[in-house]
Formats: C-alpha cells, structure tokens, sequence
C-alpha cells in the first residue's frame, strides 16, 4: 500500500520541502565547513538568490546554558566581521538560510530571531529560514509562545539523529556531570577537526572511556524521562515555564527515515522515546554524524516508503500514516517504545478530532458575521454624536457619556468586540488558524476598520476612568496589544496600484489614525504644564512637543484625514486649538521680544 497524503500539516510541508531542495545538503556543507574553519567561527556563502550563514559548533569553555548561548551570539554580533557579511547578505539575497551544528545551531537560532525582529521592524519581504543540526534547546515555554505569537515558528528546522545526547542535554541538571561533559565537547571538537581535508584519516588523541559513556548515558536517560513526563502534565495545563522547551519543526533522522514534529510536548517526548533505544556509544557518536542522515533524508525522499510484504495494512489512511511515521523513526514495533510513540505521534499528527486550521478559519468567518450587529451600532452610536446639537463628537460624547441605556449598549458592544478579536490572536498563536491568516486581505481590512472605528473608544475609557493617572499615558502604558498586531498587519499588506492616493475632498468617514485622541489627550496635559513650568529647558521642550503635535494634527485636518467628529465645535481638539491660540497670544503679549517661526511662538 502506497502512503497516501499526509494528514501532517505546516511541519511535514517543511520537511517535503527541505528533502526535495538543496537547502539541507548546502546548509550541512556549509556548517562542516564552519566545524572545520576554527572554534568560535562562521563562514557565509551566496548560492544563487540564497545567502547561507553557518555558525561553528565548536567551543572551548566550559559548558554553557542559556545565559551562555546568548552571551556567545553577543560575542559574535559584536564582531565586524560578523555585520559585514551579515549585512552585505541582506541586501544581495532575495532569502537566508541561518544555519548550524551542535552549539552553534542555538547561536543560528538567535541570530534568525535577531534578523526576524529587525526585518519586521523595517517591513521587509526578505525570507528567512534557519536549519539547526543536533541543537540542544534555547529557551522556554515562553520564548517558544513569544515564536508563535509572531508567526515565526515556520521559520525554524531542527535536525535531530535518533540518538544524539546534545539535543536532550538541557533537560538534565549539567552542574551534576560537568567534568564528563567537558570531556565529551572536546572529543566532538577534536572528531569534527580530524574529520577536516586536512587532517582526514587522524584519530582524535581525546577518548571518552566506557564507563563515563555509560554513566552520562544513563543520566540524560534518566533525565529525559523525567522531563518527558512533566512536559505531557505541564503542557495539558499551559504553565511549562521552568522547562527547556521547544519550538518550530523537528525533523527527527534514523536509518529508517525522518519525521517532521512541531507540537512541543511531543517533540519532548519522541527525543526521550528515540534516545532510550539506543546505547552509551552510539547517543555520543550520532552527533558526528549529520552529514550521513541528511544524505539519507535526501535520498529517501525520491521513494515513497510502503508497507513490507505481510504486515497488516491498516484500514484508514490516517493509521497508515502514523504506522509509516514509527517506521521513519527506526523504532521497530516490537520494542517496548514503540507503543508510546506511535501514541506520541497520533497526539502529533494534528489530534485527530481537532478541527483543522481551514475549518477554523470557516467557522471564525461565520462567527465574524454574528458580531457585525455589534459593530453597527457603534457605528449608528457615532453617526448620532455627529449630529448631536452639543456638537461635542464621537469621542468627547462617550468619554463623557452617563448612564443611559444607549450608552450602556455601546460599551458592552465595545467589550463584545474585543473578545472576538482577542479570540482571534488566540487562535492564530496556537497554530488553530492558517499560516498566512494574518496575510489574507479580508481579515487584514476587518481588523483594520474595527481598530479605526472601536479603539477611540478605548482611548475615551482609559481617560474617563483615569487609568492614565495611575499607570501613565494610553500610548506607552494602556494600548492593547491586539491594536498594535492591527497596525502590523495593515503595514505589512500587499498595496496594489489600485489603491487611491489621490487628495480627500470631504472628511474621513473615521479617522485614520486610530491613536489621534491619545495624542490629544497628552498635548492637553503638555499644555496645561506650559503654564506652571518654570524650568526653561522644560519648558522648551513641552513647547517642541505642542508645536511638532500641530503641525502634525493640522496636516491630519488639511488632508481630510480625520472624521468630522474631530473638528466639532466643542470636541477636545477643537477646544485645544482654541486654548493654543489663547495661550501664544498672551504671551505674544506678555513678552513681545520673543520671535516667531513660520508663525509659531517659541519662548
């Protein structure tokens, strides 16, 4: 029987994609050449359209945790050579591949994270994926969520044999066996040497004996079992913080095959079930030897595995796919893990009965469509302070607002709509929901048009109740993150040439800066300051903050960008406006030797 379509989803795409590419064979030559070059090394290469970086994983000091690995990636961000040819990567390649073995896989992934965060920062398309061979583990729970949160989970491949201790050794308490350690990173570091062309063929003088092979053997083991069992328990009640943990795609190697995992806890679980199959020699040696599974992986991707003639062919091509998943994993049914992990893959392998991201992304648009009422009478609650006789606006209406039912509606629908959307992140940072959710246009104008209509609202509250005295101002202190993943979103959409960029000739049906009534509320305060401050380099600058504001809100006006309710007669704005006029005119008075710029009165 033929396996059929893999009910995998994001991380056996990873996989099909990195064996039917060059990407894993070039990121292994790659990252053997760094091995080869010098300790504390990296070596960058441009093939084509792709950059390759690769760290080395040798290191002389002493063992290294996780305070460690980011001094070491500091050390080496630090370092000239490092930003030039990081840099001349960047703007020569259309995508990166960061790569690495052994500790020098966890120096790539915080070099991915640290180019992933500046790319973001400046709305770059630049692709960039980094492949780890035999990495031990970085961080926690809460690195690993922070990874998912940003959609960047994609972007990360970890390579591990089946037997490889490095992976597995965070998950033991290293203080313990930190002399056989040290022993075992300069065996690595003087295997990895002899194995360079220029020293082929020599034996590392350095040799682990027996004893202490079986001893760290047998306490990683132990360990994993351990952490094996706390990672199912703490990952059933989301609080995994005091563990190593895992993120992205795993992709585990035997002789057998590989297999592609991204869901933590099993990722925890199949290290610990592969490891115990194996023996003292083999979980040192196996970490030697990534350039031969790679081949393996490669190799066997052109044949598709089958079923050996006379074992049972499972009725449903759901088995089917996680029978030929144990068998990638070179864990024979007949040995004692073999049950647990073919358990361990089913959880795996998308939880059967759990909707997939596609059906999520239906029924989430259905629900969207139940609170369109919500929104409507938001926007009706607007439409009625425009045309109110108290001219005070949308804003200065409900920040103002008393205890009548209409504006009781209003708030809970303000509330309502905040569960929707927070909802929404939640799904999208547990893998429920597409990869490319936040890129898909109708999600990404809905988000936007809800943070344009409903976060002045928010603004209105945050002052109404005077949070801001207690905890600073909305900008800095109040905004809820949804609205700046909002404002992520907006900014990172595909802009087409039929957008139009041409001038407004009436006001904005809301206004496009959805921040616009917090910046008032602080220009409120600076001016208010103005008036008692006595300290002149103070007071300079409150003056630099009000003028850079006016300019700032008058070209907002001039261009029509805001909805009218900003400039109503009695709305906050219109009366700051006001108040500024006042303000510059008694001083003008007061003290007419003070010059005046472009109009604008500087003390």
């Amino acid at each position: 029987m033929e396996a059929e379509a893999s009910p995998f989803e994001s991380s056996e795409l990873v996989a099909s994609f990195l064996a039917s590419t060059p990407l894993l064979s070039e990121s292994w030559r790659l990252c053997s050449v760094a091995n080869a070059s010098a300790p504390l090394g990296f070596v960058s290469e441009r093939i084509g359209d792709v950059g390759y970086f690769a760290f080395s994983a040798c290191n002389e000091g002493a063992v290294m945790v996780h305070a460690g690995l980011l001094n070491l990636f500091l050390f080496f961000r630090s370092s000239r050579a490092f930003q030039d040819q990081m840099l001349a990567l960047i703007n020569g390649s259309k995508s990166i591949v960061i790569t690495g073995h052994s500790i020098g896989g966890t120096t790539a992934s915080l070099c991915a994270l640290w180019i992933l965060c500046y790319l973001q920062s400046v709305s770059s398309t630049l692709s960039v994926l980094c492949i780890t061979f035999g990495s031990p583990l970085l961080g926690n729970a809460s690195l690993s969520r922070a990874i998912l949160r940003e959609r960047w989970g994609g972007n990360f491949c970890h390579v591990v044999s089946k037997y490889d201790i490095m992976p597995r050794l965070l998950f033991a308490p290293l203080e313990s066996c930190t002399r056989q350690l040290h022993f075992l990173l300069q065996y690595w570091q003087m295997s990895m040497s002899a194995s360079s062309p220029g020293n082929f063929g020599q034996s590392p003088v350095l040799q682990l004996g027996e004893e202490e092979k079986a001893q760290l053997f047998s306490f990683i083991s132990h360990s994993n079992l351990l952490v094996s069992s706390v990672a199912q328990a703490e990952a059933r009640e989301e609080k995994a913080n005091s563990l190593y943990w895992p993120f992205g795609n795993y992709v585990f190697c035997s002789q057998e095959g590989a297999i592609c995992v991204e869901n933590a806890a099993s990722v925890i679980e199949m290290m610990h079930l592969m490891f115990m199959t194996g023996n003292p020699s083999c979980c040192i040696d196996d970490h030697l030897k990534y350039g031969h599974y790679v081949g393996k992986i490669s190799s066997q991707f052109l044949s598709k595995k089958s079923f050996l003639q006379g074992e049972v062919i499972p009725e449903s091509s759901y088995e089917a796919g996680v029978e030929l998943a144990l068998q990638s994993s070179g864990i024979s049914k007949q040995e004692p893990a073999a049950r647990p992990a073919e358990d361990c893959l089913k959880k795996a392998r998308g939880m059967r009965h759990m909707r997939t991201p596609s059906l999520n992304a239906a029924n989430l648009a259905i629900r969207l469509s139940k609170v369109v009422p919500y929104r409507a009478q938001i926007e009706w609650y607007m439409a009625s302070c425009d045309k109110s006789d108290e001219q005070l606006g949308y804003y200065d209406s409900f920040k103002q607002r008393g205890s009548s039912k209409r504006d009781h509606k209003v708030n809970m629908n303000r509330l309502l709509l905040a569960g929707f959307w927070n909802d929404v992140l939640r799904m999208l940072e547990n893998n429920e929901l597409p990869h490319d959710f936040h890129k898909r246009s109708k999600w990404v104008n809905t988000s936007h048009s809800y943070k344009l209509l409903v976060e002045p609202l928010d603004i209105a509250e945050y002052y109404r109740s005077g949070t801001h005295r207690i905890k600073g101002h909305y900008l800095k202190h109040g905004r809820e993150r949804r609205f700046e993943i909002f404002d992520r979103w907006w900014g990172q959409r595909e802009v087409g040439p039929e957008e139009n960029t041409s001038m407004r000739s009436k006001f904005a049906g809301l206004t496009q800066d959805s921040c616009f009534w917090a910046k008032v509320e602080e220009a409120t305060e600076w001016l208010a300051n103005v008036r008692s401050e006595s300290d002149a380099r103070k007071l300079a600058l409150l003056w630099e903050n009000i003028n850079n504001f006016e300019r700032y809100a008058t070209r907002l006006v001039d261009c029509k960008e805001v909805s009218k309710d900003v400039v109503a007669k009695n709305s906050s704005y219109s009366k700051w406006v006001e108040e500024l006029r006042e303000l510059k005119s008694q001083m003008q008075q007061i003290h007419p030797q003070f010059p005046r710029f472009n109009g604008e009165l500087f003390p």
